[in-house]
């Protein structure tokens, strides 16, 4: 599995990825794989080709990052490694 990019992260609002997470949600449940978003307001249709999957991952991200205080931080992970012998 990929880790969120953050693309649903600049430019949109917490009700504007809740929207995207929704309809993602009714199609996958639908069986689809493609998403269309309307914008009623100057009537242009798009497709949107990314994996269902893939964006409700990106709205989980997206609404940790633009309110903590209700869906909880983003998850970090570091790791390190040692190569080679290390002198006491």
């Amino acid at each position: 599995m990929t880790m969120a990019r953050g693309l649903f992260i600049t430019g949109f609002t917490v009700a504007e990825v809740l929207a995207i997470q929704q309809r993602a949600k009714s199609l996958l449940m639908e069986g689809k794989t493609i998403m269309n978003w309307n914008d009623a307001e100057t009537s242009v249709s798009k497709q949107f080709t990314m994996p269902i999957d893939q964006v409700l991952e990106e709205c989980a991200h997206a609404l940790k990052v633009l309110d903590p205080q209700t869906y909880g931080r983003p998850r970090t992970a570091t790791a390190s490694f040692i190569h080679g012998y290390l002198a006491k």
